[in-house]
C-alpha cells in the first residue's frame, strides 16, 4: 500500500512520521520542502505535484492549517483531485469546515475514488507516539478499508457516520477543550492571588472533579512557562469560530462560545496570531501582575503511555 501525505506541520509531521515509522510506502509533499527532509532521509519519497502524488499512490492524506488551504491542494489544476482515480482514498486529516470536506468529497467521488474524513483529538505528544484519537466520517466501506492505516496512525478510531460528522465532533471538542483552558487560566491565577502553592493547585486540580485532560497536560507546561502545546491563537480562533457557526446554522443561542471568541480574538491582538493557545493566561497575569509559574514541570507535553496498535471505539448500545 502506498500512502502520501500533505501537510507536514506540528500535528502532518508526526502523524506522516508514524506511517513511516510502521513500514509503509511513504510520499510526502509540503510548501516548506526542509520539512521533507527528515523524511526523505528515512527513505520516504517526494511527490513533485499533488497530482503526481494521487497518481501514484492509494491513499492521499490531508493534513492542512485551514479549509481554504485544503480546497487550494485538492482542486488545483495539478491538484489531488485531477490524480485520483478508481479504487484510490482521499483521506483529509485536519479541523475542517463540514460543508467544505463534503463539497470535495462529491468531487472525489466522481473521480471514482473514496472520501474519508479523520480529524485527530489529543495532543501534538500523542499523535508523535500513534496513541491519538482519530474521529473517522465517511462509509463504512471506506472506514473499514482505512481502519489498518488509522490503527498505526492512533489509539481509539471512532467511526462517527458519513463525511461531515467527523468534522462536526472534532469542532465540538476543541471548544469544550477551549473552555476548559480559559477557566484553567482563571483558576490558577485565582488561587495564586488567594496565597496557595501552585503546585499544590495542580494536583488538587489533577485528584479531583474538577480535572479535564487539558488541566492535567496544558495545564504543566503553563506552570513551567513555556506554553508550548504546538497549537496557536489563530487556530483556536478558526476551530470555535466553525463550532460557534455550526451552533447558529441551527438556532442554538450559545452564552459561553461568544465569550471564548472574545478572549482570544484580544489574546491574538495583544500577542499575535501564531502566539502559542496557552499563552491565553498571559492577559489575566498582565492584570493582576501575578506570575503563574512553578518548579518541577515541563516545557512540553509528553506521551509516557507505550504505543498500542489502535482499535476501534463502538458505541454504546452498538456492540
Amino acid at each position: 500500500m502506498k500512502i502520501g501525505f500533505i501537510g507536514l506541520g506540528n500535528v502532518g509531521a508526526k502523524l506522516a512520521g508514524s506511517i513511516l515509522r510502521n513500514g509503509f510506502d511513504l510520499t510526502v509533499r509540503d510548501l516548506d520542502r526542509d520539512l521533507a527532509r527528515p523524511f526523505l532521509d528515512q527513505g520516504a519519497r517526494w511527490a513533485d505535484s499533488p497530482r503526481k502524488m494521487a497518481e501514484t499512490c492509494d491513499i492521499v492524506i490531508t493534513c492542512l492549517p485551514s479549509p481554504a488551504a485544503c480546497s487550494l491542494v485538492m482542486e488545483a489544476p495539478d491538484g489531488i483531485i485531477a490524480g485520483l482515480s478508481a479504487g484510490k482514498i482521499w483521506a483529509e486529516m485536519s479541523t475542517t469546515d463540514e460543508a467544505e470536506v463534503k463539497r470535495i468529497a462529491e468531487r472525489v467521488s466522481a473521480r471514482g475514488a473514496a472520501a474519508i474524513e479523520c480529524p485527530v483529538s489529543g495532543g501534538c505528544h500523542r499523535a508523535a507516539t500513534g496513541n491519538i484519537s482519530i474521529f473517522a466520517g465517511g462509509s463504512r466501506d471506506t472506514f473499514e478499508r482505512m481502519l489498518p492505516l488509522l490503527a498505526t496512525l492512533g489509539r481509539r478510531i471512532l467511526h462517527t457516520g458519513p463525511i461531515g460528522t467527523a468534522s462536526k465532533l472534532k469542532v465540538m471538542t476543541n471548544y469544550l477543550a477551549t473552555a476548559n483552558l480559559v477557566t484553567l487560566c482563571e483558576a490558577l491565577v485565582t488561587m495564586k492571588a488567594a496565597g496557595l502553592d501552585l503546585a499544590t493547585t495542580y494536583e488538587a486540580i489533577a485528584i479531583s472533579s474538577g480535572t479535564s485532560f487539558v488541566a492535567e497536560t496544558e495545564g504543566q507546561v503553563i506552570l513551567n512557562g513555556s506554553r508550548d502545546i504546538s497549537f496557536t491563537m489563530d487556530l483556536v480562533l478558526k476551530d470555535i469560530g466553525l463550532f460557534h457557526k455550526l451552533a447558529e446554522q441551527h438556532d442554538i443561542p450559545l452564552e459561553i462560545s461568544p465569550m471564548l471568541i472574545d478572549i482570544f480574538t484580544d489574546g491574538q491582538q495583544r500577542y499575535g496570531a501564531r502566539a502559542q493557545s496557552d499563552d491565553i493566561i498571559r492577559r489575566l497575569e498582565d492584570a493582576t501582575g501575578l506570575a503563574i509559574l512553578a518548579d518541577g514541570f515541563p516545557a512540553e507535553m509528553v506521551d509516557d503511555e507505550p504505543e498500542e496498535p489502535g482499535h476501534e471505539v463502538i458505541p454504546r448500545g452498538r456492540g
